[in-house]
């Protein structure tokens, strides 16, 4: 096959093609490789590329596994052996001598890992720029940013520089770089995926962050999403947080039998209108499809949801670097995961009534290129920068997952997409929703972004 084809195909069909030896991994590799080196320049977002160990590996002779020696990159925070890990920062630079867990198990599934992408600094931002390898552009619009803090791995996937992703989100960093660039993402419930070998501090130490955060795919996909969700998820002897929850795929969802709440806006959160208007769409159209349809959410003080979210983002991010003003005390914050539980339960109760909520997938489309607490305009409105965080903070909070599909473009053109959030360990009925609504034509699909890249 022509290189320029291997690069358009989804990662689960680059493996049939494998597996059938239609294709062999040096050819995959060789087309990825080659796109990367015509459209990063424009975009940074393939960043600590080893080409040449990724060579050697594509050479062998067999690949096991189901992933047949295809070629993935993983966002910049997550070790691999042998590869530079930054996060961004001169001070977290370092090459890693193990592989992170997500490294270790997508390996022993047969991927040729050949690279990171990019990332905000520190993992602390809505856009993806950093003093280490600069600012990812959007290849919807390079004056556009990608997207933050997995930025890098969104632009990657969309401009078909690598066919799957694992990226990370705490408030949003898979979800709306995701919807930025008009790509599926899957952040998996809390404690899914092992955090082993993720943001890795030189020399060690105890690991701040160890609720609320997760790492999830992003992929051309709902297949691709799955695959790779299936492989990395699980317990894996380190991170004693994770459960041993099965992974059970699910067929197709039609949208007649869905039960779907619905929630154009998210109390205290700016929303473009664009984003909420075309929930709205979708949300009509399970309606016209005999789907049972309702505006509805959980009976929760919103307002103290999303200061408890703030409040426990702002202690798990500090609490070994302290600013101004007295830490936080253990009783505090036990007091704060009390309060955390019962939230939890309030969307548990939530969805035995419904099977998802279809929701805004970020605050607004993609924006221009602009330094970090630059006011943004929302509608006309002038909005805080952080506050484009507040729509993830309620799913983030409960630690729900939630799933990111391109659902068409705006008048301008670039990509929209929506949110579907469901109960704690549902992502595998997440995926059959979005595969039905898709198959209804209620959801179009992936689209190609023409900037830069055709």
């Amino acid at each position: 096959m022509a290189d320029t084809d291997l690069t358009r195909l989804t990662l689960t069909r680059l493996t049939q093609l494998l597996a059938a030896g239609e294709a062999s991994p040096a050819e995959v590799l060789e087309a990825h490789l080659t796109r990367i080196d015509t459209l990063n320049p424009g975009l940074t977002a393939v960043v600590s590329l080893d080409a040449g160990a990724a060579r050697a590996r594509a050479a062998a002779p067999a690949w096991p596994g189901p992933l047949h020696g295809v070629p993935l990159t993983l966002k910049d925070a997550i070790d691999v052996a042998g590869l530079r890990t930054t996060i961004g920062t001169v001070e977290l630079d370092h090459v890693a001598r193990t592989d992170s867990a997500v490294a270790a198990r997508l390996r022993a599934g047969g991927a040729n890992l050949v690279g990171h992408t990019n990332v905000a600094a520190w993992l602390a931002d809505h856009q993806s720029a950093n003093p280490v390898f600069g600012r990812t552009a959007n290849p919807w619009d390079q004056e556009l940013t990608a997207g933050g803090s997995s930025g890098g791995a969104a632009a990657a996937v969309a401009a078909g520089l690598t066919p799957g992703e694992i990226g990370s989100d705490l408030v949003g960093s898979l979800r709306q770089p995701a919807a930025f660039c008009g790509v599926y993402a899957l952040k998996p419930t809390e404690h899914r995926v092992p955090l082993t070998g993720f943001f890795s501090v030189p020399g060690g130490g105890p690991r701040p962050v160890r609720i609320m955060g997760c790492l999830g795919p992003i992929a051309r996909g709902l297949d691709d999403l799955e695959l790779l969700l299936s492989l990395v998820a699980g317990p894996d002897g380190d991170d004693g947080d994770v459960a041993p929850v099965p992974w059970s795929p699910r067929p197709a969802v039609a949208p007649s039998s869905l039960r779907l709440a619905v929630a154009p806006t998210i109390p205290g959160a700016p929303v473009a209108s664009v984003l909420s208007d075309r929930v709205r769409q979708v949300a009509d159209a399970v309606a016209d499809a005999g789907g049972q349809v309702e505006e509805a959410l959980p009976e929760v003080a919103w307002d103290e949801q999303l200061a408890l979210f703030g409040e426990l983002v702002l202690t798990l991010t500090s609490v070994f670097a302290p600013g101004d003003g007295p830490a936080p005390t253990l009783a505090w914050y036990l007091d704060a995961l009390s309060r955390r539980d019962r939230l939890i339960a309030a969307w548990e109760r939530f969805f035995a009534r419904y099977d998802a909520l279809l929701m805004p997938p970020a605050a607004t489309l993609a924006y221009p290129h602009c330094a970090p607490g630059t006011p943004l305009s929302v509608d006309g409105v002038e909005v805080p920068y952080h506050e484009q965080g507040f729509v993830f903070a309620p799913t983030s909070l409960t630690g729900l997952p939630g799933l990111v599909l391109p659902a068409g473009s705006a008048a301008d053109g670039l990509p929209v997409g929506v949110q579907l959030v469901g109960p704690r360990w549902s992502e595998s009925t997440l995926l059959a929703i979005g595969r039905g609504l898709e198959a209804a034509g209620v959801l179009p699909g992936f689209r190609w972004p023409p900037v830069g890249v055709e």
